[in-house]
């Protein structure tokens, strides 16, 4: 089982995608089955949509060479994730409306977005409308749930695990800088045009951050929301770029180009990074290996759904 598909099995993916033919002057749905599994099926739209949620989370964009092999894991992700809802159905399981209103408010605290209109607007620039995210939410709060009653019973974590991971991540020193990022990332396949369109709006937000914009409000324009990281140890960071950051003032907003597309990055603060005690941080470390363990029991988990369900792949 790869890594890929681990991540993939608890993905949030869009489920429609809409596609005009030249010359018809009307919109209609292109798409075609994938895959059926019992009684339900899985089309071209639903994949793709999920390889445009994953590319816009994980900021990976596969070569030719890998896409068809992603391809291949997404759809046997989906796959899993549809058992696993029909299973979670059969067991009584269920997610009602005002816990998906509650992971929605938590979500957009996270990320600074303060209401639902500029979370609709930053939403659609990933062809997602609210609604569709709202049920990703309660499909992921219905797998989590399904998987506390399947396999947690089955985790067990015992001290010397958790101290060793401590000693690995936890227990460090060093500088850590308080990042506000903002991506700005080229669309599948861009072209040179769309690239350097890209390039322009980075361009502007920046010089409206330098005329004394914050940069919440210069990306707020283009219906953007900035990313507030929290503190990074200095030492995760990439050796040059965490020079780089050194460089700059506090607030300073720089640039940086990648083959994905441009991040404005600003250091909100520095401080001296004491590690915390073993005691204070040792049931956040419990909680990690707790949920990395759950995860493995559950793809094995549902491996059994495979064996009792229909499953044709016409891919």
């Amino acid at each position: 089982m790869t890594k890929i598909k681990a991540c993939l099995i608890i993905a949030l993916v869009a489920c429609l995608i809409l596609s005009a033919p030249m010359g018809t002057g009307v919109a209609e749905v292109v798409d075609r089955i994938v895959a059926e599994v019992n009684n339900d099926i899985i089309t071209m739209s639903e994949l793709e949509n999920m390889a445009r949620s994953i590319q816009a989370q994980s900021e990976v964009k596969p070569t030719k060479r890998d896409a068809q092999k992603m391809q291949r894991e997404m759809l046997e992700a989906l796959i899993d994730r549809k058992l696993a809802k029909v299973e979670a159905k059969r067991r009584g399981i269920k997610v009602n409306p005002k816990e998906v209103d509650e992971a929605l408010a938590h979500f957009k605290q996270r990320s600074n977005i303060p209401d639902d209109e500029t979370l609709a607007k930053a939403l659609s620039n990933q062809g997602l409308s609210l609604k569709e995210f709202r049920q990703q939410i309660a499909d992921q709060l219905l797998q989590e749930r399904l998987m506390a009653v399947v396999v947690r019973p089955k985790v067990s974590v015992n001290d010397a695990e958790v101290r060793r991971l401590y000693d690995q991540k936890f227990k460090r020193s060093g500088t850590q800088v308080h990042l506000l990022t903002l991506r700005l990332p080229f669309p599948p396949g861009a072209t040179n045009e769309q690239k350097g369109e890209i390039k322009q709006k980075t361009e502007t937000i920046l010089n409206a951050v330098k005329r004394g914009e914050s940069l919440r409000e210069a990306a707020g324009k283009f219906s953007l929301s900035p990313s507030d990281v929290g503190f990074v140890p200095q030492t995760d960071l990439d050796p040059r770029l965490a020079e780089y950051l050194g460089r700059l003032k506090p607030k300073e907003v720089v640039p940086v180009e990648t083959p994905e597309g441009y991040q404005l990055i600003q250091v909100l603060g520095r401080r001296s990074g004491e590690s915390q005690p073993f005691e204070a941080v040792a049931p956040q470390i419990r909680n990690i290996l707790i949920q990395q363990e759950m995860g493995k029991y559950f793809m094995e988990w549902v491996k059994t759904l495979r064996e009792r369900a229909h499953i044709k792949i016409m891919l």
